[in-house]
């Protein structure tokens, strides 16, 4: 009976470390702020052994895993994340690790760059990995960074694979791709076409979709279209023949509203095999007035929409005080 009960209280600790080793990979291959890591179990590891084997198994899963080497995230960003583990290392009077330090010397002298690769990990264990632009805002979009909406549409769809199984989906401002390569990915869609009108944002789009083997002639069959809210006509929505319509965070500028709801009435009228197509809109609400004269023009147009409640499965890192709201459309 006792020997039954340290194999229990063993197994938790091994459990404990997994989680906590998988939490310091998703965090830090996503470059998400250093105050949401799990420092505590780091300190409080060190204090009970002074030992560094966990902040060297920590070292293993992120600056030295093979994912780090071949998509990087910036040089500042693990220069400060090396700097922090040595800063908990040394306030611990923990054993000295050569190769902590090693790690942070080749990052140290590196050249800036203005763009990283974030890796957001899949339940499967597979690596999104997307080259981003560092600033939020450059070359004149924000479409050259992930936000949270194209996240938790994300989520929502590995909730939901069989929205997206067997059939054609288009996508509306793809940005970088990080929703539909999810769904590429792990929906298994029939047909997957990204949308995007801005030329740096459709060139980064591209050599994401690349970067992950996808194209016109892999299964699911996919391709990048140059799309023009303003000009998109319903010959060439047709042409598409979307079974399911999705866009994530294309609701924050109220002088492209109008635009989008005119699109989305197009796309409403163009059914494919007389079905009209399934159209999911997600939003991070940033100005309530902006949200609300979206929802009003959908009204004015005749589209009716109704709220899909949370949540969804917590699968990939992102700031969740955020007020997202992810709603269907129909007329």
């Amino acid at each position: 009976m006792e020997l039954s009960e340290q194999n229990r209280t063993s197994a938790v600790k091994r459990l404990n470390k997994t989680d906590i080793l998988r939490d310091f990979q998703v965090s830090f291959f996503a470059m998400r702020r250093l105050v949401s890591f799990p420092w505590t179990f780091l300190e409080k590891d060190l204090e009970s052994n002074k030992s560094s084997d966990l902040i060297s198994d920590v070292l293993k899963q992120t600056c030295l895993h093979p994912l780090c080497r071949k998509f990087p995230p910036s040089v500042r960003f693990r220069r400060l994340f090396l700097s922090e583990l040595i800063r908990r290392l040394e306030a611990a009077d923990g054993d000295p690790l050569d190769e902590l330090y090693d790690a942070l010397a080749e990052v140290v002298g590196a050249e800036e760059t203005t763009e990283c690769y974030k890796s957001y990990i899949l339940p499967s264990g597979d690596a999104v990995s997307l080259l981003e632009n560092v600033a939020l805002i450059s070359e004149g979009t924000t479409g050259l960074v992930t936000w949270e909406a194209a996240l938790y549409l994300a989520e929502w769809a590995l909730d939901h694979r069989q929205a997206f199984a067997g059939r054609t989906v288009l996508e509306l401002g793809s940005g970088v791709g990080l929703t539909g390569i999810t769904i590429c990915r792990s929906c298994c869609p029939r047909r997957f076409v990204f949308s995007d009108c801005h030329f740096s944002v459709l060139q980064k789009l591209r050599n994401n979709v690349q970067l992950h083997g996808l194209t016109e002639r892999t299964s699911p069959t996919v391709s990048v279209e140059e799309m023009d809210w303003t000009a998109a006509t319903e010959e060439q929505l047709k042409q598409i023949g979307a079974d399911a319509v999705i866009a994530a965070d294309v609701v924050y500028d109220p002088d492209v509203v109008g635009s989008l709801v005119s699109l989305l009435s197009k796309i409403l009228r163009c059914p494919s095999s007389g079905v009209p197509p399934e159209v999911f809109i997600c939003s991070t609400i940033r100005n309530q007035e902006t949200y609300g004269g979206f929802k009003q023009q959908l009204e004015k147009a005749g589209i009716s929409h109704h709220v899909i409640p949370g949540p969804v499965s917590h699968v990939l890192p992102y700031n969740r005080v955020s007020d997202i709201e992810m709603i269907k459309l129909y007329r």
